[in-house]
């Protein structure tokens, strides 16, 4: 299978960045399916390599930047860590997100740096040492503030007094992503240039909205409040907040069990709002990723049962059975009802607010007015990737290295529910360009040099 033909679309250069833009260059590592890198592609950066050990990520980030080497193996692979460097070495800005696996661990002044678990984190600071880029941006989950390590990571990164290093929580859902997603965002620029990292600042609308459980409302249950005409929730050309139905209503057609993954615009009907229509901009008319997941009738049941923004606390008591038709499926916890790790699996869209954080499994939401799963493209558009943005698998079978175990259909919900979303990361990629452009309007272009594909 060549890559540049999935779904028979043809990949030609990018022509959505700003050709007026600086054109910044980009070095994306732990880059997943590339959010990130799509991001700061349509800020106007000009990204140069993406590196991942999943070849199922990488095999889409390859479709999808065709102008940037992608790079697939473990970093701390001596030839890995050869190409990464050499990318790495030509880039203005590196970014990424390396896993922290022992973050929620840390105790008793342990550094994040000296634990084993932690080792990708340690070579991001190691890449980011040896290059010595003009930015970086690092991102993470917010559980890192829970457990007070926010201090050591600033340290770790501004290598001793080498970069000034701001922190900072962003919540997607306020630059325009219809879902809520709260991520930790390290910016860092080298001190010698005098500039300080930007403050990124958001609509605020998600301290401004909430969904709010009233069970007297029987049927529906669930309210909004605090919605204004300033805040554009309730108009559908504004993209300042985005709503669950703004995003994917003209999707709503598409059959449970639906086995096609690429369809022509026409067969789902004309793009409702602007969000939508920003989603399909450069598609060329078709709609990829939009298979959709088979479930069984005991979820249809329960789905029945839960009004729209409603999860398993809406469930009347003969729907908390574990076999509701007598259909054995899954795990049974032997005690004849769902256990707590079920409660996370039956949760419904509302359409007037944006979505709950998504994850990387097809069951973790469920249409707002359909008894069925989202499909990938569905996901996608509640992470912001626009619809010529194409999710795939290395079509290699088996258990290659660095595969994650679940199949192709599992691979390409996992690549989008790990996503950065791009309208999150387009938001600091341009904040990051201002604040770094009267210095590097000053200085020598770096050389971009000896990394072709």
């Amino acid at each position: 299978m060549k890559l540049d033909t999935v779904f028979g679309l043809r990949r030609s250069p990018p022509i959505w960045a700003d050709p007026r833009a600086p054109r910044f260059t980009v070095v994306d590592v732990f880059a997943g399916g590339g959010g990130l890198s799509e991001g700061f592609r349509q800020a106007g950066y000009s990204v140069i390599a993406g590196a991942d050990s999943d070849p199922d990520a990488m095999a889409t980030y390859t479709l999808n930047f065709p102008e940037a080497r992608a790079i697939t193996g473990d970093i701390r692979d001596p030839a890995t860590k050869e190409q990464v460097l050499a990318a790495a070495r030509c880039a203005t800005v590196l970014i990424g997100g390396p896993p922290c696996q022992a973050f929620s661990q840390v105790r008793n002044h342990t550094r994040m740096m000296d634990d084993p678990r932690n080792a990708l984190y340690r070579e991001f600071v190691w890449l980011l040492r040896e290059t010595l880029p003009q930015a970086f941006l690092m991102e993470n989950v917010t559980g890192m503030d829970q457990m007070r390590v926010r201090d050591q990571i600033v340290a770790d990164l501004s290598l001793e007094g080498e970069y000034a290093v701001l922190p900072q929580v962003l919540d997607a859902a306020d630059f325009g992503v219809p879902q809520t997603r709260k991520r930790l965002f390290f910016i860092g620029i080298r001190a010698s240039s005098g500039i300080a990292p930007p403050q990124v600042s958001g609509s605020g609308a998600t301290g401004s909205v909430s969904l709010v459980r009233s069970p007297a409302l029987r049927q529906a249950r669930y309210r909004l409040v605090g919605i204004a005409p300033g805040n554009g929730l309730s108009d559908p050309e504004c993209l300042t907040a985005v709503t669950a139905a703004q995003a994917i209503s003209d999707l709503a057609s598409l059959p449970m069990g639906n086995r096609r993954d690429r369809i022509p615009y026409r067969e789902v009907g004309e793009p409702i709002g602007a969000y939508q229509r920003l989603m399909r901009a450069g598609s060329e008319g078709w709609l990829t990723n939009v298979q959709v997941p088979r479930i069984n009738r005991d979820t249809e049941l329960r789905l029945g049962g839960i009004p729209q923004g409603g999860n398993h606390r809406d469930l009347d008591d003969d729907l908390l059975d574990r076999y509701i038709t007598g259909q054995r499926w899954g795990r049974d916890n032997g005690t004849g009802r769902l256990s707590r790790r079920h409660f996370y699996a039956y949760r419904r869209l509302h359409p007037d607010i944006w979505a709950w954080t998504l994850n990387t499994k097809a069951d973790s939401v469920y249409h707002y007015e359909r008894s069925r799963a989202l499909s990938v493209r569905e996901f996608a558009r509640l992470q912001s990737f626009p619809d010529r943005f194409v999710f795939t698998t290395d079509s290699r079978r088996g258990m290659i290295a660095g595969r994650h175990d679940g199949g192709p259909g599992h691979s390409r919900y996992r690549q989008v529910g790990n996503a950065v979303p791009p309208l999150l990361a387009k938001s600091v990629a341009k904040s990051l360009m201002l604040a770094l452009d009267p210095f590097c309007a000053r200085e020598a272009p770096r050389s971009r040099t000896g990394i072709g594909r």
